[in-house]
C-alpha cells in the first residue's frame, strides 16, 4: 500500500511542468550562460521545463543569439516570444503567461544575478508546503548580495526596510525577481498590478498578500551582472519611491 502511494506521488509531480520567464533586453553575452545552466539544473533534477525567451527588440543581436541557442537545445525547451520594442516587466511577463504550458512558472533575470542552482530548492520549497508562491530571498538566512558597492547595497537595504515598515508585506525581500509561481496565482496578480519598473515586483508580493496568498521563502546569492550595464538609476530610485508611497496609500 505504501510503494502504491508513493508511486501516485511521484506521478503527480511528474506530471509538474515549470516554465521559465526569460526576458532579455541586451542579453547576448549572458543568454547562452544562463540558457545552460537552467538546462543543467533541471536536468540533473528530472523536472519538466520549458524556457520562453522574451526580447524586447534589443538592438546588440540577442534575439540572434537566442535563435542559436534553441537550435542547440530545440524548440521544444526554448521558446522565442520576442516583441518588436521595449514594452515594461510587467507586460513581458503577461506575454510570457500566454505562452506557458507549464502549471508553474519562474521568474527571473536574464543577467545571471539569479543562479539557477536555486530552482531545486524553489521547487522543494513549494512542495513542502504547497506555496502558492516561492520568492528567493536575500535578506534571510544564508542569503546575500555579492558585487554590489556600498552605495547599491545601502539603497537596496533601505529600499527594503522602508517597504517593510510601510507595506508589512509578510515576506523578506519584495524588491527582488527570483520567484516560482503557481501559475493561476501569476495570472491573478499580474492582473491586479499596475506599476512598473522595479516597482512591479514589490507590489506583486503586496497583492499576494491582500488575497491571502501563502508565500515561502529561499534564501539566494544574488550576484551583480557580469556583462552588460545595471539598470538601475537615478530615475528608477524616483520611481520606486513614487510607486512605494502609492502602494502604502491604497493597500
Amino acid at each position: 500500500m505504501a510503494s502504491r502511494k508513493t508511486s501516485r506521488r511521484r506521478s503527480r509531480e511528474d506530471e509538474d511542468k515549470y516554465s521559465v520567464l526569460l526576458p532579455t533586453y541586451n542579453e547576448r553575452e549572458n543568454l547562452p550562460l544562463i540558457v545552460w545552466l537552467l538546462v543543467k539544473y533541471f536536468g540533473e533534477s528530472g523536472y519538466n521545463y520549458e524556457i520562453i525567451v522574451i526580447d524586447d527588440g534589443s538592438p546588440d543581436g540577442t534575439l540572434e543569439v537566442a535563435k542559436q541557442v534553441q537550435q542547440i537545445y530545440g524548440e521544444d525547451k526554448i521558446l522565442l516570444r520576442p516583441r518588436a520594442t521595449k514594452l515594461g516587466l510587467g507586460t513581458a511577463y503577461i506575454h510570457g503567461i500566454k505562452h506557458a504550458t507549464g502549471n508553474f512558472i519562474i521568474i527571473m533575470d536574464a543577467d545571471l544575478s539569479h543562479h539557477p542552482k536555486f530552482i531545486p530548492e524553489f521547487i522543494e520549497k513549494q512542495k513542502e508546503g504547497n506555496y502558492d508562491l516561492v520568492s528567493g530571498t536575500r535578506y534571510r538566512g544564508n542569503g546575500g548580495v555579492y558585487g554590489w558597492d556600498l552605495r547599491r547595497k545601502i539603497i537596496s537595504r533601505g529600499a527594503n526596510l522602508l517597504t517593510q515598515v510601510l507595506l508589512r508585506p509578510a515576506a523578506s525581500d519584495l524588491t527582488g525577481s527570483f520567484r516560482l509561481y503557481k501559475k493561476n496565482v501569476l495570472e491573478s496578480l499580474v492582473e491586479r498590478c499596475v506599476s512598473k519598473g522595479y516597482v512591479f515586483q514589490m507590489e506583486m508580493i503586496v497583492r499576494a498578500r491582500q488575497l491571502n496568498y501563502t508565500i515561502g521563502e529561499v534564501p539566494i546569492s544574488f550576484v551583480d551582472r557580469v556583462y552588460g550595464d545595471s539598470k538601475l538609476g537615478g530615475n528608477e530610485i524616483i520611481s520606486f519611491l513614487k510607486g512605494l508611497l502609492t502602494l502604502f496609500a491604497t493597500t
